[in-house]
């Protein structure tokens, strides 16, 4: 666990928030020259990736705040901060001072009890600095306001889609490697040898402390599993696929982008299984993300197994004809 960098100067950069900004930028760049390689504007292009970055932040932030079951840490924040859960420091001694919370990422205030707490703060929700994403929500916006752009600017909605599987996917892996840096949307307790133990403080340490599998004085938290990094290689493999798929050429357009829907949707709804952080759990004990991934699923299995996407969005804009990769249909 590495919560924060110090780069050029620049101290405390959130791990999570800088890989997630560096995965989209060379994805975005990936895609565009893949987009220039076949014809399309690039300029075009280099905008879609830019607004895509930011629906997936505010898509992704948005339905953490909904659904991932701390809405109401947010509002007490704001309303009434005392009821925030207070942090025991990871070595069972007093706080002392407020820099001692701060530098263990345990608060900003330290309170009377010797436990670090929050100040109120009514902003804290869009902060989004702080972390706390659901990746679907992301997707969810970015999907309609894509088309609607792709559509205006007369690009092949499905041909730039097939070149968003492969960077979608790897900005998911610079994502979760991120996640595995800050210690969040940590597994379950294991005795399998890809175990990892997280240090105190960490989110996975605080919920083995509050569920009394540790003492206050543990110096590491059980292991676990190491879902962030399980979902970062799965995504690793569909980034690979996607792209030799693109490459070589695909069978109808919008092949790639459900290949890598379909995938994305049985990694992510069986990782939520080997999943302990909290994330909003419904019906049937699924996670948001497991109910999301399923009718996610049967929209790609129903269009491969049309043979073609659905809905269909119209034909190939003029950049596009002439310039399919060979073997495409």
């Amino acid at each position: 666990m590495h919560p924060s960098f110090d780069l050029w100067g620049l101290t405390s950069l959130p791990a999570y928030f800088t890989l997630l900004m560096v995965g989209f930028t060379l994805a975005i760049l990936w895609v565009h020259a893949e987009g220039m390689r076949l014809g399309m504007d690039g300029n075009a292009l280099l905008d879609l990736g830019l607004l895509m970055l930011v629906c997936g932040l505010l898509g992704s932030r948005a339905l953490h705040v909904v659904a991932d079951g701390q809405w109401q840490d947010y509002v007490n924040l704001c309303l009434n901060p005392d009821q925030v859960t207070a942090l025991a420091m990871p070595d069972g001694k007093p706080c002392g001072t407020d820099a001692a919370c701060l530098q263990a990422g345990l608060g900003d205030r330290c309170l009377a009890s010797g436990s670090c707490g929050q100040y109120q703060d009514c902003l804290r929700v869009f902060k989004i600095w702080y972390g706390g994403y659901a990746y679907y929500g992301g997707l969810l916006l970015a999907v309609p306001v894509g088309l609607w752009f792709l559509r205006k600017k007369h690009l092949p909605v499905w041909r730039v889609a097939d070149l968003a599987s492969f960077g979608i996917s790897l900005g998911l892996v610079f994502g979760r490697a991120g996640c595995f840096l800050a210690g969040c949307c940590f597994g379950g307790v294991t005795s399998g040898a890809f175990g990892v133990s997280f240090p105190p403080g960490s989110p996975a340490w605080e919920r083995h402390v509050d569920t009394h599998a540790l003492g206050r004085l543990a110096a590491h938290s059980l292991p676990v599993h190491a879902t962030q990094l399980y979902e970062a290689l799965g995504c690793g493999i569909l980034c690979a696929v996607c792209f030799v798929w693109v490459r070589r050429g695909v069978r109808f357009a919008g092949q790639a982008f459900f290949v890598f829907l379909l995938g994305y949707a049985c990694l992510r709804f069986a990782l939520e299984f080997f999943r302990d952080d909290d994330r909003g759990l419904w019906l049937f004990g699924w996670s948001t993300s497991q109910w999301i991934s399923v009718p996610l699923a049967i929209w790609a299995i129903g269009s491969l197994v049309a043979g073609r996407a659905i809905p269909s969005l119209g034909g190939a804009s003029p950049a596009d004809v002439g310039r399919e990769p060979k073997g495409a249909a």
